[in-house]
């Protein structure tokens, strides 16, 4: 069977843009970013003071109306993000700087460390506002990936993903 990508949710002026690694299957069979059950974005988002209310996965195209876009730095939909291969990286890392430079969000979040560093090509990176952005001028800001699998404390990363309310 033949999973298929979700479309982004892009608009000029964003203030935030998130990126996460790729579709999950779920996300893929329902069409909606972050719609594994396991997944706790929505929930991140809302206690983070970052949405009004908890949004649904089905819901996810309403977040352009709050200014915040949703894409991934791959497109094919993967049961885990092991699966995907570097050349899809590298190719995801090229149409990702693509996106950025025709939409230019306020703030660019990479939803997952391993994110950013795909993008980057750095390994040490650091939670929050990234001091030497890849794209010259561009707010570039790491969160802990929303993942259920994620060891981090709930509190913790919801801390971390406040601070994108400096970008609201």
């Amino acid at each position: 069977m033949q999973l298929e990508p979700i479309p982004d949710h892009l608009q000029e002026d964003l203030k935030i843009l998130f990126v996460g690694f790729n579709p999950s299957i779920r996300s893929s069979e329902t069409g909606f970013h972050y719609a594994n059950p396991n997944n706790r974005f929505w929930k991140i988002l809302d206690e983070a003071g970052l949405t009004p209310r908890k949004y649904r996965p089905e819901e996810n195209c309403g977040l352009l109306t709050l200014g915040y876009g949703l894409t991934n730095i791959v497109a094919r939909p993967t049961k885990e993000a092991a699966e995907i291969s570097k050349e899809e990286y590298m190719e995801g890392a090229k149409l990702l700087e693509q996106k950025i430079r025709k939409f230019r969000p306020k703030a660019v979040c990479f939803v997952g460390k391993g994110v950013y560093q795909q993008f980057s090509k750095r390994k040490a990176v650091s939670w929050g506002l990234q001091k030497d952005p890849v794209i010259p001028g561009a707010v570039e800001y790491v969160a802990p990936s929303s993942s259920g699998l994620v060891r981090m404390k709930l509190d913790d990363i919801v801390e971390i993903y406040s601070g994108l309310n400096n970008y609201n």
